[in-house]
């Protein structure tokens, strides 16, 4: 079994080194508040005291971080991930962050005779703990199968679309879509409810229809009270995937004007008080527009 490393056990990140460790690997992990990690010690893993001890001596070295600040913070540095690499090592970026970002790393990590990849997760808490999840890779293809027994253990499907850093813009793509998705799904059940539809069958028929994608089958329930009280995708979060989306679209020429209206009406949740909940919850605020009754609110855990 190989030796491997996790940076960053957040909530996706805790779920996928889960994967690893279950799968007999041995893998050491850094996260920035520890005792998140406990968890995962009774399952196995070494908690090392820096990025950078966590990465020396292992074959791969995965990290999967909110946000640009957060990647150059574990990454970069005498504490950073890239200084524990080891010669022929593959660091493999999991977070959803700017293309740029990523791409900043590639010379100190090529400095140090590793190779680095971006592999954001296409999917939720919920799919990769059933092993579901998917990977699309950006960077060299020969350091792609170094690391795909690793990545198979976590999920099923891999895409490989390119050079380093279009694995981040095809990640974006997709979480704008999620986004705007959850939109119309909220307005279509709104209309439906209005109109003297009961609000469960609407639902019911929404996620037995053609407009039911894994992402409406999941959240679709939350307007009935099935939302987790453990937010799988904050607003905020969601917020920073659609404004990465909005820069390359202005960046690349292409008008993103469903993306830009979704933008707002997260705003508009935030506004009122609803950005600790999951993204889903743009339906309270079209419902408070419409005089229909919030979603059930779960409790706190």
């Amino acid at each position: 079994m190989a030796r491997l490393a996790f940076v960053g056990l957040g909530a996706m990140g805790s779920r996928l080194a889960r994967r690893l460790l279950a799968a007999g690997h041995h893998v050491s992990g850094w996260n920035r508040t520890p005792d998140k990690a406990r968890e995962l010690v009774g399952a196995g893993l070494t908690l090392a005291k820096s990025p950078r001890a966590a990465a020396e001596g292992a074959e791969a070295v995965f990290t999967m971080v909110t946000d640009d600040a957060a990647l150059r913070a574990v990454a970069l540095g005498a504490d950073g991930v890239i200084a524990g690499l080891a010669a022929n090592a593959v660091l493999v970026d999991m977070s959803t962050v700017s293309p740029a970002v990523v791409r900043e790393l590639a010379a100190p990590v090529a400095a140090r005779g590793a190779a680095l990849l971006d592999v954001p997760v296409s999917g939720s808490t919920i799919t990769v703990e059933q092993g579901q999840a998917s990977f699309i890779v950006g960077g060299d293809a020969g350091a792609l199968e170094r690391v795909r027994p690793f990545l198979l253990a976590m999920g099923t499907a891999i895409t490989h679309v390119g050079e380093l850093g279009l694995a981040k813009t095809m990640k974006v793509a997709t979480n704008l879509g999620l986004a705007v998705q959850m939109l119309a799904f909220s307005e279509a059940v709104l209309l439906a409810e209005k109109a003297g539809i009961a609000r469960e069958r609407a639902v019911e028929a929404l996620l037995k229809s053609v407009v039911a994608s894994p992402m409406v089958r999941y959240r679709g329930p939350f307007v009935l009270g099935q939302m987790s009280s453990d937010a799988w995708f904050k607003v905020a979060m969601m917020q920073k995937d659609l404004q990465l989306a909005l820069d390359a679209g202005r960046a690349s020429g292409v008008p993103l004007p469903l993306t830009s209206v979704t933008q707002e009406w997260m705003t508009a949740a935030r506004g009122l008080g609803l950005g600790d909940y999951d993204f889903a919850i743009i339906f309270d605020v079209l419902a408070r527009l419409s005089s229909a009754p919030p979603s059930v609110k779960p409790r706190a855990s």
